[in-house]
């Protein structure tokens, strides 16, 4: 396996591609991101261990999503069946994604549980849902502290984890071989993430403007309720969200080379 260097204007090839991805099949695309939200969401609600289990369902949900978009550079319709493609290849990955799942929720937790220590886990109890936010709370010091740390420490185990289901899955890679060589990617590549990061806040700035002033315009012709705007504002936030995950791929498949054997990469990737 070869490591890509590539320049930083490529950032911006990342978050064109993605959009110009999700535009090919835009309803799959859509509809298998809402699917994996609504599986986490789902797993979150299972007692005791509900939110562990949501997070170590994000490894494989990323990979589902790397795949449909793989799938559709091909000209191909992504199909349901890419959720569960972290689960139908064979015993070794499987284990393989498992063990990052575990090693992505312990580092999410570890996360949430050092915030504490600066709040006395307020951050962490809004951030998981398990507390409302209000203005007396965001404007609190320690909060805000905590939510510092937290993004601070989040971070290096996004960057861990951003390339490991690809390298799992397409490369054979060991657990904790795809982390090492993940976070190596993204800091070798650093200048191409760091404009694909501001590439993609420029594309949910825009799209939040654009909405604002629709629903002016619409709530001055009395044509919508804010009730409806807002859930359409919902809408278009997942929407935009499901083009970044699209994204995702484009990033594996440009750091790094297609593996000798046969099996399979983003540019040829196999049916699950």
């Amino acid at each position: 396996m070869k490591l890509h260097i590539v320049p930083a204007s490529t950032g911006i090839t990342w978050v064109k591609s993605g959009i110009a991805v999700f535009r090919r099949q835009p309803m799959a695309m859509a509809a298998l991101f809402f699917m994996t939200m609504a599986a986490m969401s789902l797993a979150s609600v299972v007692p005791l261990i509900g939110p562990a289990l949501a997070l170590a369902l994000l490894p494989s949900a990323t990979l589902a999503m790397m795949v449909a978009s793989a799938e559709a550079m091909q000209g191909r319709f992504p199909t349901p069946a890419v959720l569960l493609v972290a689960f139908r290849t064979g015993r070794q990955r499987l284990n393989h994604m498992l063990v990052l799942g575990a090693l992505y929720a312990g580092g999410f937790l570890a996360v949430m549980g050092i915030s504490a220590l600066v709040d006395g886990g307020v951050f962490a109890q809004v951030y998981l849902g398990g507390e409302t936010m209000t203005q007396e709370i965001a404007e609190n010091e320690d909060f805000q502290h905590a939510m510092w740390v937290a993004m601070a420490l989040y971070l290096p185990l996004s960057l861990l984890f951003w390339h490991a289901p690809g390298l799992v899955h397409w490369h054979g890679v060991p657990p904790v071989k795809s982390l090492f060589f993940s976070i190596v990617a993204c800091v070798r590549n650093f200048g191409a993430f760091v404009v694909f990061g501001l590439g993609w806040l420029a594309v949910f700035a825009l799209g939040g403007v654009l909405m604002s002033l629709v629903s002016a315009v619409l709530a001055v012709l009395g044509l919508f309720s804010a009730g409806a705007m807002g859930g359409l504002m919902v809408g278009l936030a997942m929407v935009m969200a499901a083009m970044f995950f699209s994204s995702i791929v484009f990033t594996f498949r440009d750091c790094f080379a297609a593996p000798d054997t046969a099996s399979p990469t983003p540019d040829a990737p196999t049916s699950p």
